[in-house]
């Protein structure tokens, strides 16, 4: 792998791991028209710069998350901070706990064709033109619920699978459950904080010990770089662009991928 299939690499994983149109399904397709072959190497690889995108959502979101880390654990009283924290937490353990459990089966996955690509990105279509078609989207982030909480946190575990769109799952389940666009966003980008350091630093004790990983050290900073620096831009602007726009434009994109992708498939 070359320092610029790097970059390119994290460029795809920054722009895809929150706008929602599945950033493993777009590593995937950049995979193969690199011509990069899958395997360990190449697995530790997207493990470690998917935790640049971690970083660039705790730059974003340091000011909300310091306030919550420091209000949630005072019983005394009550703030929105303090029930913003627990709905995170609660959100958190359904993901957590598949993730755990299954891995392997997970892991497994990364090393599928592209046919794996396609059914994910045509889920990710059909999920959010659902949330678009029965959503209410008239709730803020004040009036959410345990049982909001634990939804969302349910979809969530759509997205411990590879190729499953993080965002387009926790986003569209929030405005299944009523709240509106913005909210919905923050909420799913604040709650795939924590499942994504945890996933990502239990999968990065495996992988550092994948033999020759040592030879491809400036490709993973490079990727990982990039992967931050896109991956900020490219959440704050989807902050912004659902203030005013709906989501049928990337239920659209992830159908028209997802029939590129079977049609690479089928030139493979």
């Amino acid at each position: 792998m070359t320092l610029l299939e790097s970059i390119l690499l994290g460029i795809v994983q920054g722009l895809t791991e929150f706008i929602p149109v599945s950033s493993t399904a777009h590593l995937l397709i950049a995979q193969d028209l690199l011509g990069l072959p899958a395997g360990d190497l190449m697995f530790a690889f997207l493990v470690i710069i998917q935790l640049g995108t971690v970083l660039s959502l705790i730059a974003l979101f340091w000011e909300d998350l310091w306030s919550i880390l420091r209000a949630t654990p005072d019983c005394r009283h009550a703030s929105f901070e303090r029930t913003l924290g627990l709905h995170i937490i609660l959100a958190t353990i359904p993901a957590a706990l598949v993730g755990y459990l299954l891995r392997g089966a997970v892991e497994a996955l990364f090393r599928q064709p592209l046919t794996e690509a396609a059914i994910r990105l045509f889920s990710a279509a059909i999920f959010m033109t659902l949330a678009e078609l029965l959503g209410r989207r008239t709730r803020g982030l004040d009036s959410m619920t345990w049982l909001d909480a634990v939804f969302v946190g349910l979809c969530q575990v759509i997205a411990v699978f590879p190729g499953a769109s993080r965002s387009g799952a926790t986003i569209g389940g929030g405005m299944l459950r009523g709240l509106d666009r913005p909210a919905a966003a923050r909420f799913a980008f604040l709650i795939s904080i924590p499942i994504m350091l945890g996933a990502g630093g239990y999968q990065v004790l495996d992988v550092i010990h994948v033999p020759g990983l040592a030879g491809i050290l400036p490709a993973i900073l490079a990727g990982f770089a990039s992967a931050a620096v896109v991956g900020w831009f490219a959440a704050r602007w989807l902050l912004g662009y659902l203030n005013r726009h709906s989501l049928y434009a990337f239920a659209a994109y992830c159908g028209a991928a997802g029939l590129a992708a079977l049609l690479l498939r089928s030139l493979a």
